[in-house]
């Protein structure tokens, strides 16, 4: 009887001695810390739009007010020079690059300055230009596009005329979203040649 008492004291003893001294496994927080990232990433996901787009529109944003506060559309304006010159090629702007910036560029420019100034300060942080320009003899140079709207506001083309017993000019000229792009506006006109000019981006 003595022999079964002194058992159970010896283990109500042993539990008492050991109680608090088990220590569970402890792993890395960063596990806790990536599934509760994942939690909180597909709450977010549920609640606002996909990170990609917010990102594109952010950085829009930076770069266009960048633009209207600081160098008054100059960014612009030098973008659709580049683009110019992209579109002629090094054979057509060896030949016309002169009266190219002395006669073309100034109107081209002042017709952007009007464009952009049209429209408003709350479409302002959204305009850019597209860069898809044709190849071949295709006439597109660029397209002043509104980035939250989704639409064109203006598009600048280059167009070859042949002329009889005079030769080739090149007509730059742009469209304008308000008469949904039907109306010439001119820009101006280079002489080319009495030959054929090359292709569009020739080199």
């Amino acid at each position: 009887m003595m022999r079964r008492w002194f058992r159970k004291i010896a283990a109500i003893f042993l539990v008492i001695m050991t109680f608090g001294m088990y220590v569970p496994p402890v792993y890395p927080t960063t596990h806790a810390e990536e599934n509760k990232e994942s939690i909180n990433s597909k709450s977010a996901f549920n609640e606002a739009e996909p990170p990609s787009i917010v990102k594109v529109v952010d950085d829009f944003n930076i770069e266009s007010r960048h633009i209207v506060e600081e160098n008054d559309h100059d960014v612009i304006t030098n973008k659709a020079k580049e683009q110019v010159f992209t579109k002629l090629g090094p054979k057509i702007a060896q030949q016309v690059e002169d009266e190219f910036l002395t006669t073309i560029l100034p109107t081209m420019e002042e017709a952007l300055q009007h464009i952009l100034t049209d429209v408003g300060e709350e479409d302002a942080t959204y305009i850019g230009i597209t860069e898809q320009l044709s190849t071949g003899y295709g006439e597109k140079i660029f397209h002043v596009f509104n980035y939250r709207t989704k639409n064109d506001i203006a598009r600048f083309h280059v167009r070859r005329d042949n002329r009889p017993l005079e030769g080739y000019w090149f007509n730059f000229h742009y469209h304008l979203y308000d008469d949904n792009f039907e109306k010439h506006y001119e820009i101006g006109e280079i002489y080319w040649d009495k030959n054929i000019p090359p292709k569009w981006m020739s080199s």
